[in-house]
């Protein structure tokens, strides 16, 4: 594995998002002395909060599936994300509501979800369901390790054992196709399926071995930190701070100070000056790309996943239908994914993520209220209208979105609410995400494994990316071993298991000794 040649004593990473965090517990971990320098004023970057009339609402990601791989940042400091954060397990972890009235609940329980899946749809799909979490278990393990979490150098590091063992699991082969051979109930396939859209690319293109995100979704587990999902990287903040790190908040970066190939310094906008002898970029890809004064060297441009809008909506009451996690199914499925992929249009028969937080955590709103998040995928700006359309459209595009709710059972929402947060491609384009999209660049097979922009950047030997936009991609579980493999390009470890706490050292002391660990520590193209 390549990494950062020359002294790594001191290293500013920038973003305190999941992924800079993440980066810089392992670096501190392995010794190193950080600075984190955040343009906000606070963790949690993609992962933030707004306070609005008593309500704490979650900006960003609201599912939280392997937890083990941010028990490992903090494990690397001699920390536990268990000390830090109260995890709870949600049971069921979705409840799916499809158009035809039928509802299903999503258990991560092996013998729970065939039940379910018995009473919904009888027994050939349970036998069916049975094989296919068989499948899911063996394609995750097939991976992980190999694929996920890796640093690639070459795409020549494709080729290995795990390749073959990835085709024989059929997982070269398309997403809705494999699945189907496991389900032919049309609701259960979307279960399994749907998750392709974290990836940006419609389940009838998209690779099989995306299915490892259903894996993380349906059999692994998810939980919700008490608090919220902000939980996670205030624990991660606080854990660094007291191991040392130099967190900086409000500081933006205005500039690398550059020569004989390395960053030697980062400026902020305030016109501080911070020495370094590397630097982490975890800002997203458009952002660090114009701090570097050039972009990747790709024969096509990046093509980004569709984007989101996002409506928090402080309310007066609940309905009992929804779950924790609500995964309203609009009857329209393929031309769905066309609609947000190709054609650039709104959805027509939208399908809805509706996460209810106060369902497990009552004070994240003022007593007897309730706190919901209406997610509804839309076309980037790249494929549908631009962000400054959505500066007329959102407000409308808003009003549709509560008649739909109400038309699926949420009767009385829009009377019910109090306060609430619109965000839209526009909001999006407006914190520096590309094409208007948080979910950054999709996983198409020429944006995936070796092919992604990589963490390593050309002419720049000191600089390491982070973040969704490169290896290994989207999501919580993804940006997490993502600030763990930049760790490893600048400490030289493998980035595979969790590192050994390790004195702060001085930025003149480019190879740190180790110390006992304390009790408990368990180029873009």
């Amino acid at each position: 594995m390549k990494r950062v040649p020359g002294p790594t004593g001191h290293v500013v990473v920038v973003g305190a998002g999941l992924s800079g965090l993440a980066c810089a517990l392992h670096l501190l971990g392995a010794g190193r002395r950080v600075t984190v320098v955040e343009r906000d004023a606070g963790p949690g970057g993609r992962a933030g909060r707004v306070r609005l009339g008593g309500y704490e609402m979650d900006t960003g990601p609201t599912v939280l599936t392997m937890p083990h791989l941010a028990d490992e940042a903090f494990a690397a400091v001699g920390d536990s994300l268990h000390r830090r954060v109260e995890l709870m397990a949600l049971h069921p972890a979705y409840r799916a509501c499809f158009a035809d009235g039928s509802s299903l609940d999503v258990h991560t329980d092996g013998e729970a979800m065939e039940a379910e899946v018995r009473r919904f749809a009888g027994p050939a799909q349970a036998a069916g369901y049975r094989d296919l979490r068989k499948w899911l278990e063996r394609l995750y393990r097939a991976q992980m390790r190999r694929f996920i979490d890796t640093n690639f150098d070459s795409p020549f590091q494709l080729l290995h054992p795990d390749l073959a063992r990835l085709a024989a699991l059929g997982g070269l082969g398309r997403l809705d196709g494999r699945i189907g051979h496991f389900l032919s109930d049309d609701r259960l396939r979307r279960v399994f399926s749907f998750q392709a859209l974290y990836a940006g690319v419609a389940p009838a293109r998209a690779l099989a071995a995306y299915a490892v995100i259903a894996y993380m979704d349906t059999v692994a587990g998810v939980w919700f930190p008490k608090g919220g999902m902000h939980a996670l990287p205030r624990a991660m903040a606080d854990a660094a701070a007291e191991v040392g790190a130099d967190l900086r908040w409000t500081a933006e970066v205005s500039a690398l100070e550059r020569s004989s190939g390395r960053v030697r310094a980062v400026r902020l906008t305030s016109g501080e000056r911070i020495p370094c002898d590397a630097v982490v970029l975890t800002c997203e890809l458009p952002a660090a790309y114009a701090l570097l004064g050039r972009r990747p060297r790709r024969p096509a441009r990046l093509r980004h996943s569709p984007s989101a809008v996002i409506l928090h909506a402080g309310t007066d009451r609940t309905w009992p239908h929804l779950a924790h996690h609500t995964i309203s199914f609009g009857a329209a499925w393929e031309r769905t994914f066309d609609e947000l992929t190709r054609t650039g249009e709104l959805m027509s028969d939208p399908s809805l993520l509706i996460t209810r937080p106060t369902a497990h955590d009552p004070a994240l709103a003022p007593p007897g209220r309730h706190l919901h998040y209406v997610l509804a995928p839309c076309p980037n700006t790249a494929v549908g209208p631009s962000a400054a359309t959505w500066r007329d459209l959102g407000p409308r595009y808003r009003d549709r979105l509560v008649a739909e709710l109400e038309r699926r059972g949420l009767e009385g929402f829009a009377d019910s609410v109090r306060e609430e947060l619109l965000v839209t491609p526009l909001d999006w384009a407006r914190q520096g995400h590309g094409a208007g999209s948080p979910f950054s660049v999709s996983h198409t097979f020429a944006q995936t494994g070796p092919f992604r922009p990589r963490n390593l950047v050309r002419e720049v030997e000191n600089v390491v990316l982070a973040g969704c936009g490169t290896t290994p991609g989207v999501g919580v579980p993804t940006v997490l071993i993502s600030g763990k493999l930049a760790a490893a390009r600048v400490t030289g470890g493998s980035g595979s298991r969790p590192a050994r706490a390790r004195r702060p050292v001085a930025a003149s002391d480019p190879s740190p000794a180790p110390a006992p660990a304390p009790a408990g520590a368990d180029d873009p193209s």
